[in-house]
């Protein structure tokens, strides 16, 4: 048996990549991972390939354990693994719950690093894993500081895993977008501590280009030319002044 896994799959870039997964890969199942079951029962109108829904909690050890469980017993060839879910709070770190910004790295980076460790040992020579960095991975962003320091970590280790994968015939992408409308935004957005966004994309235009880039066998996606701009830049400049720009933005000090 063939399958795709992508977790975040009940809504935003998740849900895309599952229809774009089914449309790139010749799959028997998409093992589709989220909490929220009703949304994943409903992606099944929506692809050929038969899906088979995971519910479970990625913030915790228990969630990963169990998608453990089922690659043991089930042992099928892992086309792709697409690492989507994840989150962010906007806001000044110390005013904010301390648990629920480690929520963010146990999600963002423990549980996507352990799904690509438990997933690997059934990969084969053409398979893929895509995970989701943001425009965030490339430099330091004050009040979105642990979301970014999050991104920060899956970019190097999507690079780093990426080389180690090489002389498999295994790709690592990095997709690393810049604002996207989404319900991620609904959760991360909860006062005007960030005011400034330049500019918008579908999560749809994420994901197209993201699977021409696995196609292309790149390591890093970044959809448009003014995010591929700033990513340039930020090479360039010193941190502190990366920094000094994004928070005059924001109308911070």
């Amino acid at each position: 048996m063939t399958i795709g896994i992508v977790t975040g799959a009940s809504s935003g870039m998740g849900r895309d990549f599952v229809k774009a997964v089914d449309r790139e890969f010749a799959l028997d199942e998409i093992w589709v991972v989220a909490r929220r079951e009703d949304r994943l029962l409903e992606l099944r109108q929506h692809v050929d390939a038969a899906v088979r829904p995971v519910v479970c909690d990625l913030s915790t050890r228990e969630g990963v354990a169990g998608i453990k469980m089922l690659l043991e017993a089930e042992k099928p060839e892992v086309r792709i693994l697409v690492n989507a879910a994840g989150y962010g709070l906007f806001g000044e770190f110390e005013t904010m719950d301390v648990e629920d910004q480690a929520g963010i790295i146990d999600v963002n980076d423990r549980a996507l690093t352990m799904l690509c460790g438990i997933a690997l040992p059934y990969m084969t020579r053409g398979s893929g894993i895509v995970n989701m960095g943001s425009n965030s991975s490339w430099q330091p962003v004050p009040y979105i500081a642990v979301y970014g320091a999050s991104k920060a970590y899956v970019l190097s280790f999507s690079r780093a895993l990426g080389r180690e994968l090489k002389s498999r015939g295994i790709q690592v992408l990095c997709v690393c977008p810049g604002w996207i409308r989404t319900e991620f935004m609904d959760r991360a957005v909860h006062d005007d501590t960030v005011r400034y966004y330049d500019r918008w994309y579908t999560s749809e235009q994420v994901v197209e280009k993201a699977m021409k880039d696995l196609r292309k066998g790149k390591k890093v996606s970044i959809l448009g030319f003014p995010v591929r701009s700033q990513v340039r830049m930020v090479k360039l400049l010193p941190t502190e002044l990366t920094m000094n720009i994004w928070c005059r933005q924001q109308g911070k000090k």
